[in-house]
């Protein structure tokens, strides 16, 4: 009997082939069962005759461009500046990107701290450039972009003014998967007009099963999310599990699905082929020599992948040519100045024998290599999992990653089993970031709180608001309404930024007054000339001065006139203009 492969052209007799031919080739070999084959092919024949309604491109899939905010941030530490990316803002705004992520995670911090740069400025300039395009953030739900739990009134604020300054679609996480830690956000960002989308934040555990995404993901739709984004931070969705949970999603929710990962473990680009098998409706990529490595999938070869399919993105590959070519070179200088750590793009296969981020890993060894004890790496390695089960199963992210990291190793160094407790470690115990995934049990509760008592509470409800005070203790700096915000976010990194800002300022006119200083003529001796001239020339110009709303410097005075025929007529050459006064 002869194969039938699948024919675009005829999905309703390609499908009957196939159904009718019980010796699948060799493509199918793993799918025996007729059933099987029957769902699978009636899934691909829903899409070509029940496409989805997207921008022009019938089932298609959409993507989101990471190359501004969380692929350098990945590969880079978040120091690309603002100025190399102004030049190319325009042409990935024609490419025809569902979003390009800007804004948000890590550049906030790395903005002032690194690069001197006001990140609200970058927002705004990027916006004015990016016309058709909706710019997109991630938001760490009551945490914003700081380190804390604020107060709801910050995070009203905080919302509105990203908003009010050109952002669109904020992408809200908790690392806990807590979901009244961003039922804040989502609120307020509906309520100023924004697209509000709810995460997942994808691990692997015991108890995050299926059932337990599917519930996580039902609850951010009945809070009014708009979309929901599967956040893989690690690299830890393999592709049929991502087809699973996928579809499992896509069953439940009737809002869209994004999936979200990093290149780390090597199977991104596989995860996406299935996860866009199963549904999903965008995915995020970043344009190729921003991406690998920590970072997201490539663009580019998705989209060639995809191409006269029923989830052809309808991207350009020529012009997303002329992105790539642009920041090639951009590459190379990050490598050049050490920036870009080529190691950083390679795979870590430990991230999916460990189930634990690679920047976990590389954390545990540079605090081992800091204690001289790094032969106990394995054995750290081990306690890993067991701290990570004592403290509820939090997903790894920042900052329980972090915590459970610092606190493996502690326990393995002193010998005894939380013999150290960091004040991290007992805020998951007690309840501060949040609820954790699982139930914390009650010996180690009372092993690091002894007889305090745990929050049950939303964390953020034991805040009082806080918004007057913030304004009140950053008054002194305030240029524009956002630097309130700049400073509740990270008040020590913004005080300098401001006192930067203000210093670089007066620089910028000291060097502008010198620059016009060389360019004038001397300071005048008067030589020749008589007290009573001077003193009514320079009274003169200050009326002048007055008159015009400037303060005029003399450069120069020189008798124009006639002195034989005793005409008095000077010409007053000045630092910023040049007039001439007739006495």
């Amino acid at each position: 009997m002869a194969y039938y492969h699948f024919d675009s052209k005829n999905p309703v007799l390609s499908l009957t082939n196939l159904t009718n031919n019980y010796d699948a080739p060799p493509l199918y070999k793993s799918t025996i069962q007729l059933k099987s084959l029957y769902v699978y092919w009636e899934y691909r024949v829903k899409s070509y005759l029940h496409p989805k309604k997207g921008d022009g491109n019938m089932a298609g899939v959409k993507i989101t461009e990471t190359v501004l905010r969380d692929a350098h941030q990945s590969l880079i530490a978040t120091r690309m500046r603002t100025e190399d990316m102004l030049p190319i803002v325009e042409k990935l705004d024609d490419i025809g990107y569902h979003s390009l992520e800007a804004w948000g995670g890590a550049t906030f911090d790395a903005s002032m701290r690194f690069l001197n740069e006001d990140p609200w400025a970058r927002l705004r300039k990027i916006k004015d450039v990016a016309k058709k395009t909706k710019l997109q953030m991630l938001l760490r739900g009551q945490n914003l972009l700081g380190y804390k739990h604020y107060a709801d009134d910050v995070v009203e604020y905080f919302i509105q003014k990203a908003i009010a300054n050109g952002m669109d679609i904020m992408r809200i996480f908790d690392a806990l998967n807590d979901a009244r830690n961003i039922e804040t956000a989502i609120k307020a960002c509906i309520k100023e007009g924004g697209h509000a989308q709810g995460c997942i934040c994808y691990t692997v555990s015991p108890v995050h099963s299926l059932e337990l995404f599917v519930k996580d993901a039902k609850q951010l739709e009945s809070m009014g999310a708009n979309s929901i984004c599967i956040k893989d931070m690690a690299g830890l969705l393999v592709p049929y599990q991502a087809f699973e949970l996928v579809k499992a999603l896509k069953e439940s929710v009737k809002i869209p699905i994004q999936l979200h990962t990093h290149y780390t473990s090597g199977v991104a680009s596989m995860t996406y082929l299935k996860a866009i098998e199963a549904g999903v409706d965008i995915v995020d990529c970043a344009i190729s020599p921003m991406a690998m490595g920590t970072s997201q999938p490539p663009t580019e070869p998705l989209v060639a992948t995809l191409k006269n399919t029923p989830y052809d993105t309808g991207l350009d590959l020529a012009k997303l040519s002329e992105i790539a070519d642009y920041f090639r070179p951009l590459k190379e200088k990050y490598i050049e100045s050490g920036l870009l750590d080529v190691k950083v793009m390679g795979v870590d296969v430990n991230t999916l024998i460990y189930q634990v981020p690679g920047g976990m890993l590389s954390n545990l060894v540079s605090q081992l290599k800091q204690a001289n004890a790094l032969d106990k790496y394995e054995e750290v390695l081990k306690e890993v999992p067991r701290v990570r089960e004592d403290f509820g199963y939090p997903p790894l992210v920042t900052p329980t990653s972090q915590i459970v990291g610092t606190q493996a190793v502690m326990n393995v160094i002193t010998g005894e089993r939380y013999k150290m407790v960091p004040k991290e470690s007992k805020g998951i115990v007690k309840g501060e970031y949040g609820k954790t995934p699982a139930t914390i049990s009650e010996e180690i509760r009372n092993k690091i709180l002894g007889d305090e008592q745990a929050i049950t509470c939303r964390p953020a409800d034991l805040i009082e608001p806080e918004l007057e005070k913030i304004k009140a203790a950053a008054s002194q700096y305030i240029e524009q309404e956002e630097d309130v915000l700049s400073y509740a976010m990270l008040p020590a990194v913004a005080e300098k930024f401001f006192k930067q800002r203000i210093e670089d300022r007066e620089n910028a006119s000291i060097s502008a007054e010198n620059v016009l200083t060389q360019n004038a003529p001397k300071a005048p001796t008067f030589e020749g000339i008589s007290p009573e001239v001077v003193a009514a020339i320079t009274a003169a110009v200050v009326e002048m001065g007055k008159r015009d709303g400037k303060q005029y410097s003399i450069g120069n005075i020189k008798n124009l006139g006639n002195q034989q025929q005793n005409q008095n007529r000077w010409g007053l050459y000045g630092m910023l203009d040049r007039f001439r006064a007739k006495i």
